[in-house]
């Protein structure tokens, strides 16, 4: 058998023939130097609906990506016909790199994951304070995801009408976690939205909830129907009649200000994807405590050195609770 060296002659190299008369394949990819920036908007059945340059314009995934799949936000390169116009279809070659990801799975013993979004700034948690009765378990689940993705989480508690708010907020108090409180008649009036636009300026930010929490009549009020034009068309390429929240959604706020993005209500929040070391990056405070501790610490055991860390008066105790409560959300079950 002939083999070759480190340093070929590749005239030496014999090709072999190639009876369609097309061009060989190589493993060498196309630049796409001069394709157009865009952003996923919403995917649906392999079609994703893109912002180019003000336009709305259907694409589909390039094969030489692979198994690569993009997701909404995520920003990309498209080549072919970016007229937006019916019928025509576009081809995602590149997705650029992602600065933060929101992931899920459908629970701790599920090893698909799920990617919810990209490139969002922030994560708001909307959760009834009654009717239906608060989850924090789901809330602790939904901020370990917006921890490990690198998302800044923002709480949005709904019918303080119906109960107050302090017991929850009492229970996030150590996490500094920014927070809006509405009843019932400001959802309707729009004051609610006013409110949470407060913390949406110039951001992504991706919404979370599950049924009967009022997420949708916020989003709705947040964009109103003249913005939806933007993503109007969406409906007529999936066939449905309205969007419902069945997959996520990216709609722009008012004057560039931002982006919110509608994702569908969750029953439960997997964190099977998740490793727990990182969550103690979104404890700064606690991060140094850390130096001392044990190879593969848990940070939740009897020689953790965070506990005489925060013994010497290093960092709130109410901060380690928190963290030790989110490191465990995996352990419970969301309704416990």
């Amino acid at each position: 058998m002939r083999r070759y060296g480190k340093h070929t002659d590749e005239d030496d190299i014999r090709s072999r023939p190639n009876r369609r008369g097309n061009r060989p394949r190589t493993s060498i990819r196309p630049k796409h130097e001069d394709a157009a920036e865009g952003m996923v908007l919403t995917v649906d059945r392999g079609r994703l609906t893109c912002l180019v340059e003000g336009r709305i314009v259907m694409a589909m995934k390039a094969r030489e990506l692979g198994r690569k799949a993009a997701v909404v936000g995520d920003r990309v390169a498209l080549v072919g016909d970016l007229t937006g116009a019916k019928d025509t279809l576009a081809r995602i070659v590149r997705i650029e790199e992602r600065v933060s990801l929101l992931r899920r799975t459908a629970d701790d013993d599920d090893p698909y994951e799920r990617v919810v979004v990209a490139n969002a700034d922030q994560l708001a948690v909307v959760t009834a304070l009654a009717d239906p009765e608060p989850r924090p378990r789901l809330i602790d689940r939904c901020l370990v995801a917006a921890y490990d993705g690198g998302l800044e989480p923002l709480l949005v508690l709904t019918k303080s009408d119906l109960a107050s708010p302090d017991k929850l907020l009492e229970l996030y108090g150590a996490l500094d976690i920014p927070h809006v409180v509405t009843s019932r008649e400001e959802l309707a009036s729009g004051e609610a939205a006013d409110r949470v636009r407060e913390h949406l300026a110039g951001k992504i930010t991706a919404f979370v909830g599950h049924s009967g929490v009022g997420k949708t009549t916020l989003v709705n009020a947040l964009v109103p129907e003249e913005r939806r034009r933007l993503t109007g068309h969406v409906n007529a390429v999936t066939g449905r009649g309205r969007h419902t929240t069945t997959s996520a959604l990216a709609l722009p706020l008012a004057d560039g200000e931002g982006w919110v993005v509608d994702t569908p209500g969750v029953r439960s929040f997997g964190l099977a994807h998740i490793d727990p070391s990182r969550v103690i990056n979104a404890f700064p405070d606690l991060q140094p405590g850390t130096e001392g501790c044990p190879r593969a610490c848990s940070h939740d055991e009897p020689d953790c050195a965070l506990d005489a860390y925060v013994a010497e008066g290093h960092a709130d105790p109410a901060r380690l609770y928190s963290l030790r409560r989110l490191l465990a959300t995996r352990e419970r079950k969301e309704g416990d």
